[in-house]
């Protein structure tokens, strides 16, 4: 039986111009955890249930567990790598950091970039509109308190240690 032909996809990974070969059934997960070596995406469930492997295809949170590697072709992929800036961090991992909002750190880049996504969108969300946006990832450990304070620690609602600040009992 013969192995079906790889193809060379071109695509901006972290800001890198990159090509790389990939089969046709293969995923992007597949292609950046094992093809790059970009490890920080998990492969969690490979259903689409749990949101460890979300990456940022062209600016929008996608399951990359789920998503065709030959879909990214053209297109940016933003990974937990490349979400730092050198070697400064970006505010939602400074803010995950400072409020302890991660445990075993298995949900950590789906939480932070689709947590990055919906900053990018909507600077001062609500805790609903936080809720809504990291609904699609699950943590087994943290029981999310201190996700959702990161998140607004990020977005300057509130100070670490504060918990998550609900507008309507702002005082």
């Amino acid at each position: 039986m013969a192995r079906p032909k790889r193809q060379i996809v071109a695509l901006t990974v972290n800001g890198e111009a990159i090509e790389i070969a990939v089969r046709p059934h293969e995923t992007l997960l597949e292609a950046l955890r094992y093809g790059l070596r970009l490890t920080g995406s998990k492969q969690g469930c490979d259903k689409g249930d749990c949101g460890a492997c979300t990456v940022r295809l062209d600016g929008v949170p996608v399951l990359s567990c789920i998503t065709l590697a030959v879909e990214a072709a053209g297109r940016s992929v933003t990974t937990l790598e490349g979400l730092s800036h050198g070697p400064t961090l970006d505010p939602v991992q400074a803010a995950f950091d400072a409020c302890g909002a991660l445990q075993c750190g298995f949900c950590q880049s789906g939480m932070m970039l689709s947590a990055r996504a919906l900053l990018d969108h909507n600077p001062k969300p609500s805790l609903r509109e936080i809720k809504e946006a990291l609904s699609g990832n699950l943590c087994r450990c943290t029981g999310y308190t201190k996700i959702l304070e990161a998140v607004q620690v990020a977005a300057g609602l509130c100070q670490p240690g504060e918990g998550p600040v609900d507008e309507l009992h702002r005082g």
